[in-house]
């Protein structure tokens, strides 16, 4: 089979399983903290942990600015098949090819930042990049098939992942904060409450088993996850129940 042929059929399978590549990344990110904590190799700082989630926060923004601007039928949470109407060219899409998964990037590389650990963090950008290189690669195949010019001549002007300078193109659509919170609130949702494991994990260990008993640090966390979990249990309701969060064409 042709190498192009391969890493389009390898694209195209952990294109519909992409959502299970955090879910290994968190166990594997959670298990070392453990190691690291229980050994007594990890040295905790509450800013430091704070500026981690500053970095994952960046790229939930990223992923906000982006779902705000796109139109229906594209940047979708889509697993069975790739699904675009147009080719996004204008918003985060002037600046980047693939403007989710780098929000995807910063969101898990600020937990990846937490080991502290330069062989854990670099483990996770070669099996980030390797992962979705081909994911990447399988979407530029389906659009190139299915606009033609109109996507090689955006492509050729485009970085893939990482922008070479601020070229930002207005979108058509108006910025769509409803679209946004109805989409990319459960991103926030996982965000709180992966921080707060984190945290509640450190003080599990550092007080010695104790579960209930919580730092100062701990109980901010766990107030920021009650207090998230809320707002979006009550958001999710009102996207099952009602039609308030849902936009036209969008």
């Amino acid at each position: 089979m042709a190498l192009i042929e391969t890493f389009r059929r390898q694209g195209d399978f952990l294109f519909r399983y992409r959502s299970y590549l955090p879910v290994l990344l968190i166990l594997a990110g959670i298990g070392y903290y453990v190691y690291l904590l229980v050994t007594k190799q990890y040295s905790y700082n509450a800013f430091y942990f704070f500026a981690c989630f500053v970095v994952s926060f960046i790229g939930l923004v990223i992923r906000a600015i982006t779902i705000g601007y796109t139109p229906k039928n594209t940047s979708g949470r889509n697993t069975k098949e790739q699904v675009a109407d147009t080719v996004n060219t204008s918003g985060m899409y002037s600046l980047v090819r693939h403007p989710l998964y780098l929000g995807n990037f910063f969101m898990w590389f600020g937990l990846a930042l937490l080991t502290k650990s330069y062989w854990f963090v670099i483990s996770f950008l070669l099996v980030y990049w390797l992962y979705y290189e081909r994911i990447m690669y399988a979407e530029e195949f389906f659009l190139r098939n299915k606009f033609g010019s109109d996507y090689l001549n955006w492509a050729d002007n485009v970085p893939t992942f990482i922008p070479r300078r601020f070229r930002w193109r207005s979108p058509n659509n108006y910025f769509s904060i409803r679209n946004v919170i109805k989409r990319e609130s459960i991103g926030l949702f996982k965000l709180v409450l992966l921080f707060f494991v984190f945290q509640y994990i450190h003080d599990v260990v550092s007080n010695g088993g104790k579960l209930l008993e919580l730092s100062s640090w701990g109980r901010v966390w766990f107030i920021a996850f009650i207090i998230v979990g809320i707002i979006y249990l009550t958001l999710r309701t009102i996207r099952k129940k009602t039609r308030l969060l849902d936009v036209d064409g969008r």
